[in-house]
């Protein structure tokens, strides 16, 4: 059996893990020291400065949840004058809550959901946000973050997620938000972080973050990770990853800094092969909306359907940056980011198929999904941000030009099964318990009790047939907040994109196929401006009224076949060999708000209230068999709180509440039947609260409660998973200054839940009851 393998800088894991240990015992700094003089300096001159030094500056406390404004400065206003919904998980809530991984941090903001996927990305990070994909909406200090990936937080220090469409900010996409990942930089002062975790499950993870100034004006930082896991409550599955993000500023609090950052990630894992769908023997009564199929494990949630001999998940992701940044006077900066990507996901995953009709005779079809895929981009973006004033009224603004090339090559293998097994009663195709084992190759195997072990002897080579994805992006942007009076502003924002992009699926030996005398190549242009309105009323220095309007646009090939592509490319010839036509326009979403924002208790606590209505009303639908047209409509709804800070003094809070009404309203004509139906991935309710509670000055502990509704698998809502309640818990301890214990317990009622739901076929199961027991020195 051959197997693409990943080369790594350093021996293994285990070696990284092992040089973190001598790090920490040999490491002895001062305390951190976040900001530089001219920084303060230029805070004190209510500027605007974009160096990481600045931005920390931001939250009122180095522990607090409560952070005051976003990183990009094309947020140009604190949050609170904010004319949307703008969550930032922030540090402490990222390391109070035990959070991994970006999946696991963004449980705590209601109104996020994650998708299953079938190929493309069927394991990696897949966020809806208010009902829409943004696999493709993520961003990494303000620059599109592109490719299928399941992404780690050890050098991330917050995480922001915008809702509602965000075009004229982030580009295109964000139909329905965007998720910035704000890294750890070098910054001024000594530090040294550090810990393990243990937990349950095998689970063992190291970490360090080591910060060291070497002049008076630079600064070098380096975080490490290493991880390797079982997961609670799922048979076979396995993590088993490492990173290295080093950073160097040089410039650091004068007028001219410099960032020098890297990103480097591997992992390889035994992927979920999650549950399948409970469907009706074939050829009886399909399901329905009220009686939609749910996942069935058999009588056993620990199940696993895939084969330890042939499943694998392998994932590689580089990123380099350099960041240049000068302060052309007090109240003027200018900003150029350069910045070179790579990730790759190399893996084989059994689907839990239930489209041989098997589930509901006790057996289940071991389809094997396959994908060797790279993504490369390479952005430079250019910003210039500040204050002016213009006839007397003050404008706090940011400008920018975006120029981004992005290429993705996606190939497979080959995997030789039996896919026509063969039953006298049921015909072809069909798994039965009487094909279970050998008769079948083990490619059916017992719904009840699945044996992942089993003697899977089939083969396994490189196809190296595949498609060609590239594109090109030029934009304008630019941002205002104009201040009318104390009492009144006005925030607006445009951007101009030129979105070119194209592919080819070619053979092995890389000839162009050819069908029917059709080559399967496409291409398309697309320029569209896109932005966004807001009015800011003010009644109190620490409170704002809102109303606004955005927009965003998603044009053809936008997330270049990484994943699930609502507005793919056409022109290739379908599986019967016709030709496929499509309007190739962006489709295009609007969005309507009104909200309120308060910083209550000395601004330590934040509190804010919005209602939102999303239109999408010209999504791609299927008008015919062989062509598509922009003309559907969905829309989403609904009302959201979140309060996040300190009450008291001893007492944190970091909660939400979302409420959804989502509804396809137009499906066209060949869908028209799911008019009227929920959309998938939307509940209708959801909310988290994540509390702490300093007891002494010492002990500290905490918990949280999490739920998310009933969500749909498919328009058609005819696949489901069920609602949940999850509740976590933490306790914290200071053994001294430099030593604290940590102890989380997530799930810990031991919930069987699904946090993921396809349209067809499975849905992934979440972890069990899980402890994570973490020492964590501070130097």
């Amino acid at each position: 059996m051959s197997r693409q393998q990943l080369q790594s800088p350093v021996g293994s894991p285990r070696l990284l893990a092992s040089a973190i240990g001598v790090a920490i015992t040999a490491g002895s700094a001062g305390q951190m020291v976040f900001a530089a003089e001219k920084t303060e300096a230029k805070a004190q001159g209510n500027t605007i400065s974009l160096d990481a030094t600045a931005i920390k500056g931001e939250a009122q406390e180095a522990n607090s949840y409560n952070v005051e404004k976003a990183s990009s400065p094309k947020y140009t206003a604190p949050l609170v004058d904010t004319p949307r919904s703008v969550t930032v998980i922030a540090q402490q809530v990222l390391k109070d809550t035990g959070a991994l991984n970006m999946q696991d941090a963004l449980r705590t903001v209601p109104g996020i959901t994650f998708g299953a996927g079938e190929g493309g990305n069927p394991q990696g990070d897949r966020p809806f946000i208010r009902g829409f994909d943004a696999q493709g909406d993520t961003y990494l200090d303000g620059v599109r973050d592109t490719g299928s990936q399941s992404r780690e937080i050890f050098a991330v220090e917050s995480i922001e997620v915008s809702k509602g469409p965000n075009s004229a900010i982030g580009g295109r996409g964000a139909a329905g938000g965007s998720i910035n990942m704000v890294s750890k930089k070098a910054h001024l002062g000594n530090s040294l972080d550090g810990g393990f975790t243990w937990g349950s499950d095998q689970t063992q993870r190291y970490t360090f973050d080591g910060n060291y100034q070497f002049t008076d004006t630079a600064a070098g930082r380096l975080n490490l990770m290493s991880q390797e896991s079982n997961v609670a409550g799922r048979d076979s599955v396995d993590y088993d990853r490492w990173g290295i993000a080093p950073s160097v500023a040089f410039g650091l609090g004068t007028d001219t800094r410099v960032n020098l950052d890297y990103y480097h990630l591997e992992s390889n894992d035994t992927p979920d092969s999650g549950i399948a769908y409970s469907i009706p023997v074939a050829g009886s009564a399909a399901r329905t909306k009220s009686n939609p199929d749910k996942p069935d494990d058999g009588g056993d949630s620990s199940n696993f359907y895939g084969l330890d001999g042939r499943d694998f998940r392998k994932g590689r992701t580089d990123t380099a940056t350099i960041a240049i940044e000068h302060d052309l006077s007090d109240a003027l900066t200018v900003k150029n980011t350069l910045r070179h990507g790579s990730s790759m996901q190399d893996y084989i995953l059994t689907q839990p198929d239930d489209s041989k009709g098997n589930v509901n005779n006790g057996s289940v079809w071991r389809r094997a999904n396959t994908r060797v895929s790279n993504t490369d981009t390479t952005t430079n973006q250019t910003d210039l941000f500040g204050d002016v004033y213009i006839a007397g009224f003050k404008n706090s603004f940011a400008t920018g030009i975006e120029l981004s090339h992005e290429e993705s090559k996606k190939s497979s293998y080959t995997v030789n099964t039996d896919t026509t097994p063969t039953n006298a009663a049921l015909g072809p195709t069909v798994c039965s318990p009487a094909l279970i084992g050998a008769p079948s190759n083990y490619n059916c195997t017992s719904l009840s009790n699945p044996n992942p072990s089993d003697p899977w002897d089939g083969t396994i080579s490189r196809n190296y047939a595949g498609t060609d994805t590239k594109a090109n992006t030029y934009a304008l942007y630019v941002f205002d907040t104009l201040e009318l009076s104390e009492q009144w502003l006005v925030n607006m924002g445009m951007r101009y994109d030129h979105f070119d992009t194209q592919y080819r699926t070619y053979d092995a030996a890389g000839a162009t196929v050819v069908n029917k005398g059709v080559p399967a190549k496409a291409k398309d242009t697309s320029e569209f401006v896109t932005g966004q309105f807001g009015v800011v009323y003010k009644p109190a220095e620490n409170g704002s009224i809102y109303a606004s309007y955005a927009t965003s646009a998603t044009p053809p090939g936008n997330t270049l076949g990484e994943g699930q592509e609502g507005n793919s490319l056409s022109g290739t010839p379908d599986r019967s060999g016709n030709q496929v036509s499509s309007d190739m326009e962006p489709e295009t979403t609007k969005n309507y708000e009104i909200g309120t924002k308060w910083d209550l208790l000395n601004e330590r606590l934040s509190l804010t209230a919005d209602i939102f209505r999303t239109e999408k009303d010209n999504a791609r639908v299927q008008v015919d068999t062989t062509s598509y047209e922009n003309a559907g409509k969905t829309r989403v709804q609904g009302i959201e709180l979140s309060a996040s800070g300190k009450i008291t003094e001893k007492w944190q809070v970091f909660a939400g509440y979302a409420y959804m009404d989502s509804e396809q309203v137009d499906g066209g004509p060949l869908g028209a039947a799911n008019d009227g139906n929920e959309l998938p991935n939307t509940p209708k309710n959801s909310a988290s609260l994540w509390t702490t509670y300093q007891v002494t000055p010492k002990l500290t502990v905490g918990g949280g409660a999490f739920y998310v509704d009933d969500v749909f698998g498919s328009v058609a809502n005819t696949t489901m998973v069920d609602d949940y309640v999850r509740y976590d818990a933490m306790v914290a301890y200071k053994l001294t200054k430099n030593v604290d214990l940590q102890l989380n317990v997530q799930n810990l009622t031991d919930e069987t839940y699904y946090d993921k739901a396809f349209s067809t076929h499975f849905a992934n199961q979440a972890a069990g009851r899980t402890a994570l027991l973490s020492t964590n020195f501070h130097f």
